[in-house]
């Protein structure tokens, strides 16, 4: 019985792990306006869709200074 709850509770801290909606559909926006659309992955954890959001702003921001 232990060993059943151990397993859901990682499914769990999976789920509440992956990105949101709001984040997947803004790195997706993101990536293909900076013609980088191997930067969005379907499976990334919330922190890692964060960071690539913003590399992708900072990216986009200093093409756009030229």
């Amino acid at each position: 019985m232990a060993t059943a709850a151990v397993k859901y509770g990682r499914v769990r801290e999976q789920v509440e792990a992956q990105m949101s909606r709001a984040q997947a559909l803004r790195l997706r926006s993101l990536a293909e306006e900076a013609y980088q659309p191997k930067l969005y992955a379907r499976y990334l954890t919330s922190e890692e869709a964060e960071q690539r959001i913003n590399v992708l702003k900072a990216e986009i921001a200093l093409a756009d200074s030229f």
